[in-house]
């Protein structure tokens, strides 16, 4: 793994953040975490805590805080905590049901034009106005499809000052087989929800569509790219695409069977605060 640039690092994980909000989400900053949250895409993908430092002595009131705001939303969050992943953190999170995922998350940048991508590849090209609902359907099921859409119509076609949302496909023999989504925030181009349909699995599309934007430039010239891997395969597949490893984080999610409950407080105790008169 390369020697990161903290500045670079930070900005990949603020464009990340800023891609969540521009699709409606929100984030919330409290004390030692940022709480990443869109209530009406409710995939972890959405709905994570992003770890800054929690220590041993505050860790109990920072669980109750953020657990307590996903759960009165019926949200499942996974928690994203930088590798090495401190002994307390990790005892807390089993503690309260969290399991760590096999392989860490891991942050991989490159830089506009990197060499080792070679060409922007053919059969590659942004997609169009039209093609909204097409875009869509890579990532959604039919019931859902609706918000999620209005979603990225409103980030395709109305960006704020400062930001891009570039969707891509990949086409074989005329028809579309991978989508992703480019999304620039200042410096920064993040690549993600990078997708292939189920047929077409193996034959190069979402390794096109990851090439043409960063050999494409498609975020903008002196424009550096971020994407996750949450493999080693993957993370090996980027690197030879000319991207590099910078960071890694330990993911802890949910069972699917696990209740949305914090363990119970203890014994009644009187109020720690009087409303105002």
């Amino acid at each position: 793994m390369a020697s990161p640039d903290p500045l670079a690092v930070d900005s990949a994980l603020a464009t990340e953040r800023q891609f969540v909000l521009t699709l409606g989400g929100f984030a919330l900053e409290i004390a030692g975490a940022t709480l990443v949250t869109h209530e009406r895409l409710p995939a972890p993908r959405f709905n994570f805590v992003q770890e800054l430092g929690v220590g041993r002595e505050r860790q109990t009131a920072f669980f109750e805080r953020a657990l307590d705001h996903y759960f009165q939303r019926a949200l499942r969050p996974t928690f994203r905590v930088p590798v090495p992943v401190a002994d307390h953190l990790d005892v807390g999170l089993r503690r309260l049901g969290f399991r760590a995922r096999a392989e860490p998350l891991v942050l991989l940048l490159a830089d506009a034009g990197v060499p080792a991508a070679g060409p922007a590849p053919e059969g590659v090209r942004p997609a169009r106005s039209s093609e909204l609902d097409l875009i869509a359907s890579f990532w959604t099921a039919e019931a859902e499809r609706p918000e999620f859409r209005t979603a990225l119509d409103v980030a395709w076609h109305h960006p704020n000052p400062g930001e891009e949302l570039v969707p891509l496909l990949a086409f074989r023999a005329s028809e579309p087989v991978s989508a992703a989504l480019v999304y620039r925030y200042g410096p920064t181009a993040g690549i993600y929800a990078v997708a292939t349909r189920p047929p077409a699995r193996g034959q190069g599309g979402a390794s096109d569509v990851v090439r043409f934007a960063t050999a494409a430039a498609v975020g903008g010239p002196r424009v550096r790219y971020s994407i996750f891997a949450d493999s080693s395969r993957l993370e090996r597949r980027l690197e030879s695409l000319g991207f590099r490893s910078v960071r890694r984080f330990v993911e802890y999610e949910l069972p699917p069977g696990a209740e949305l409950a914090l363990p119970p407080a203890g014994p009644p105790t009187p109020p720690r605060w009087r409303p105002p008169r």
